[in-house]
């Protein structure tokens, strides 16, 4: 071998080496708890008018790498949900990322992500999205079937901001629908058809007392509002639950009780479900009791809560828990007031 070939085949050996130095390793991106550090630049008020469910605009974000510097990902991105859409200054927001371009990143093995970002860049902001968050944490706890999430800390620009500041803001990624749906064998029932009760009665229980422990009437099993519905076979439908701001537990500023039910306040609880055997719904009260020193330690540990939204939210769950608990109670407000 010439000194030249010899040359250049160390130049590629060394060159090969190089990449693979640069290459990164990320854990699965809803494997960890800790917080994601992205950044993202747009255009709130085009995203709002420009975007529906197959327009989106291309962007990019920036997301901190593995040795504490910044890479770029490509991603299209659109405006999701209604009220929040024209109620508040940022919307929540559906991401798309080609395979390709996922690959070696934080994201790779994801097509779709929702984020969820705070209603404005207000100083309670984090706090009412801590609890947003909390929320999706419990509901971990109480059923297996849930959709997951992982908290963001957005640095964030909007376009629309002539002096270009920087917004620091609080945020969660949830996992797509269809994902969740494959890693229990299962696909997303887009249906119309399917009625509540046909829903298994067990995980539907679990589902209805959970949004009561919440306080959340801002759902509809009749009409899959705020709820997925995965099928598992013939005759397994299981209801995915999301979407828990216009709750009790959240109680953010803009929030609203639907003319549609029979509470005053948004901090009311109302049982929604539709009834089912009374032994499996004692069965599932019991299950919620079990875990009540579980989902209260929760909230102790929960990260950007303040100290006050924390004696609230235990102070509420402890209502919901006492109802529980009570026999005559738990006959009037949840088994009488079921749907029939």
């Amino acid at each position: 071998m010439n000194v030249l070939n010899r040359f250049f085949a160390l130049f590629l050996i060394g060159f090969f080496l190089s990449l693979n130095s640069f290459s990164q390793t990320y854990p699965e991106l809803f494997s960890t708890e800790e917080p994601l550090e992205i950044q993202m630049k747009f255009s709130s008020k085009q995203v709002k008018a420009e975007t529906n469910d197959s327009t989106f605009i291309d962007t990019f974000l920036m997301y901190k790498n593995t040795e504490g510097g910044w890479d770029s990902l490509d991603i299209d991105l659109r405006a999701r949900g209604n009220f929040r859409r024209d109620n508040c200054s940022y919307p929540p927001i559906r991401i798309k990322i080609k395979k390709k371009k996922s690959k070696e990143t934080p994201f790779e093995g994801h097509k779709s992500l929702k984020l969820v970002m705070p209603c404005n860049d207000s100083k309670n902001a984090p706090s009412y999205i801590a609890k947003e968050y909390l929320a999706y944490k419990m509901y971990e706890k109480v059923t297996p079937y849930f959709f997951p999430t992982r908290l963001v800390k957005i640095s964030f620009v909007d376009e629309d901001d002539k002096k270009g500041e920087v917004s620091e803001l609080i945020g969660f990624l949830i996992e797509d629908d269809d994902l969740v749906a494959e890693k229990f064998g299962g696909e997303i029932f887009d249906e119309k058809k399917l009625g509540p009760t046909f829903l298994m009665d067990s995980a539907t229980v679990r589902h209805d007392l959970f949004q009561y422990m919440i306080g959340n009437t801002d759902w509809s099993s009749m009409f899959y509002h705020n709820q997925k519905i995965m099928k598992l076979s013939d005759t397994e439908f299981i209801p995915l639950a999301y979407d828990f701001d216009m709750t009790g537990l959240v109680s953010p500023p803009y929030a609203q009780v639907s003319n549609l039910v029979d509470i005053e306040k948004i901090t009311d609880r109302l049982y929604r479900g539709f009834c089912r055997d009374e032994g499996i719904m004692q069965a599932v009260r019991q299950e919620f009791l079990a875990k009540e020193p579980e989902l209260m330690a929760l909230v102790d540990n929960q990260l950007f809560m303040e100290e006050r939204d924390v004696k609230l939210a235990k102070s509420y769950l402890k209502e919901f828990f006492s109802t529980m608990s009570n026999d005559k109670q738990f006959e009037s407000q949840i088994i009488m007031k079921c749907r029939r």
